[in-house]
């Protein structure tokens, strides 16, 4: 359920409307009890779905959308699209457990204005919601180097095989680590599960895994230490 936080302004003190899009309410409670210190932020604790989290952006119409990658029964990449298809000037910060190297490049090309990792300290979310509401990207030094390396020597990606997944591949990979089916994940994406083994195969054949099992266990692990 979308709660909402108000914070007062002074006179002609333009006030920012940042909507939080996280699976843990926990989390979106937090981040919006440190956000409401700011006087010029109102803070709404938005949904963990994509479909009620895009309903909510029509209708608040919030200047910044903060979203997790990991949302209930979706990924936010796909959020993040949708937000973007809308052209109605709302900006994205993705903050999330998922590793930058591997996350922050396909978030940028898929509309968000900055990527910071939940392991960085409380005030380094607070500073990349303040400098994209300026309408400035926000980036660690780490991944800023890394993608320009990139830009440079004309590579999209590094050399980490997950790199070379789709965001589709990435979100099955995701769930069959979560212990989820393949005939749960066919009607949670809205796919047939004919369409999920494709994935499946193509995830095995670009990570170089024999079997299901293998698969599975890359999955598990990556899961474990990714959130």
């Amino acid at each position: 359920m979308m709660g909402t936080i108000s914070a007062s302004t002074s006179k002609g003190q333009r006030l920012y409307r940042v909507l939080i899009v996280d699976d843990h309410p926990v989390v979106r409670d937090g981040l919006a009890r440190l956000i409401r210190r700011e006087s010029d932020i109102e803070v709404y604790e938005g949904s963990d779905n994509v479909d009620e989290a895009l309903e909510q952006v029509k209708t608040l119409q919030p200047d910044l959308v903060v979203v997790d990658m990991a949302l209930r029964g979706s990924h936010g990449m796909q959020l993040l699209s949708q937000i973007k298809a809308l052209s109605n000037g709302t900006k994205t910060l993705v903050w999330s457990t998922f590793d930058e190297k591997m996350f922050a490049e396909r978030a940028i090309r898929a509309g968000a204005m900055g990527y910071v990792n939940k392991q960085e300290p409380l005030e380094i979310i607070l500073r990349a919601i303040r400098q994209v509401l300026r309408g400035e990207v926000y980036l660690s030094l780490r991944m800023t180097k890394i993608m320009l390396q990139r830009l440079g020597s004309g590579r999209l990606t590094d050399e980490d095989p997950l790199a070379t997944l789709s965001n589709r591949e990435i979100e099955v990979f995701r769930m069959v680590g979560q212990g989820i089916t393949t005939r749960q994940i066919a009607r949670q994406l809205g796919v047939k599960p004919k369409t999920v083994e494709a994935n499946r195969e193509k995830i095995k054949s670009k990570l170089g895994l024999k079997n299901a099992a293998e698969l599975t266990r890359s999955a598990v692990q990556w899961v474990l230490e990714n959130g």
